[in-house]
């Protein structure tokens, strides 16, 4: 089935060539030049992602984020902003965003990571895989082969995160933000120690190993 992306941009030429972009690489497109507008298409249409600026009239991109985490919790999200300091994207994540992508960008770029957030829908949303690994989102169960591997709520969180993002590398910074959304303070090397609880339950025992360090920035599942 082909998905349908909601663009929310307020600049003309940038609407109509992120649109046109899409749907030239296989997506249906439909898009809004507000925030009020956005969220009644999503009502109408619910979209299966939507690329959002930040700087709309109307009704500010934060509280359309706010608005679609309120409403449709598993709706992707990919943030578009020409804010690009760290603060920005720590609160990018914070609302609840799942990926952010600085202005300028390149079209490709902006593929790749439409490409990784929907790759969860696939199989009607119901398993990740990479490699021998799979997770299925409606019963839970995690194997990797014929191996059953029983993990804890935030376990669980984590390896989805990594699996939804494979061949990605996610900061400590974004995993935090994530995983540990609600929680006023924790300290960053919570990230590290989770990990090494999934490597011991993933990897222990098999030749090859999926999850990596990507060393000074954070981690990557791969096959």
């Amino acid at each position: 089935m082909v998905k349908l992306i909601l663009v929310i941009e307020d600049d003309n030429d940038l609407r109509k060539y992120l649109s046109e972009l899409l749907l030239d690489n296989g997506y249906q497109a439909v898009d809004a030049p507000d925030g009020v507008k956005a969220l009644a298409i999503i009502e109408k249409q619910r979209p299966d992602l939507v690329i959002l600026d930040l700087g709309l009239p109307n009704l500010s991109g934060e509280s359309v984020v706010s608005e679609i985490r309120k409403k449709y919790p598993d709706l992707p999200v990919i943030i578009l902003t020409a804010k690009n300091d760290v603060s920005d994207i720590v609160r990018g994540f914070k609302l609840g965003a799942d990926d952010y992508v600085t202005k300028p960008f390149k079209g490709e770029e902006l593929l790749a990571r439409v490409k990784a957030r929907l790759r969860h829908l696939e199989h009607d949303g119901s398993k990740l895989a990479v490699g021998d690994l799979e997770l299925h989102t409606k019963t839970f169960e995690v194997k990797r082969g014929s191996k059953t591997i029983n993990l804890s709520h935030k376990e669980y969180e984590l390896l989805q995160y990594l699996m939804i993002n494979a061949g990605r590398v996610l900061t400590r910074e974004m995993i935090l933000q994530r995983i540990w959304l609600n929680v006023d303070y924790i300290e960053p090397r919570v990230v590290d120690v989770y990990i090494g609880y999934l490597r011991k339950k993933i990897d222990s025992g098999f030749k090859k190993q999926l999850i990596n360090t990507a060393r000074g920035f954070g981690y990557v599942i791969k096959a």
